[in-house]
């Protein structure tokens, strides 16, 4: 067996599999969204970004309400979701189980008061809902593109 096809990548091109594609572009979008929360304009209010906690007054987009706790999740997700991205198992795990986190994170959401000290991340009714779409379209997308794949892509 030649080293290029013992370790796709190495001495050949390795060629993307849908659910590789998925989590690589879903890591470079929350990654993205971590570093425009600390732009200001494109974050609203940004004077009054905490470093977590409710009364942070920051609105990425002027919608959603974030901290520097709350971009710095949003970076360390994208870098999880880049990394994870080099191979298919590892791709479908970034998928369901992010998807699974951010459906938590919705459940806690709901659960919480928005103004009491529970709400450290913070989040607002906009992040509430963003979080179970996003939760529930990773988890679909996780099955669907995962359940194709090979015996050995899901060894990893």
């Amino acid at each position: 067996m030649s080293a290029s096809s013992a370790h796709p990548g190495v001495g050949a091109s390795h060629h993307r599999t849908p659910i590789e594609l998925t989590a690589l572009v879903s890591g470079g979008i929350f990654a993205l969204v971590g570093i425009l929360g600390f732009i200001p304009g494109i974050t609203t209010n940004y004077s009054q970004m905490t470093f977590a906690g409710h009364d942070s007054g920051a609105l990425l987009l002027g919608v959603f309400q974030v901290s520097i706790l709350h971009n710095i999740v949003h970076l360390l997700f994208g870098a999880a979701g880049l990394l994870m991205g080099r191979t298919a198992a590892q791709s479908r795990y970034f998928l369901l189980g992010g998807g699974v986190v951010y459906l938590a994170i919705w459940l806690y959401g709901l659960l919480i008061d928005q103004g009491s000290g529970a709400n450290f991340i913070p989040i607002n009714t906009a992040d509430n809902w963003l979080h179970a779409v996003l939760g529930v379209a990773m988890i679909v997308l996780g099955y669907v593109l995962g359940r194709d794949m090979t015996g050995a892509e899901q060894k990893g």
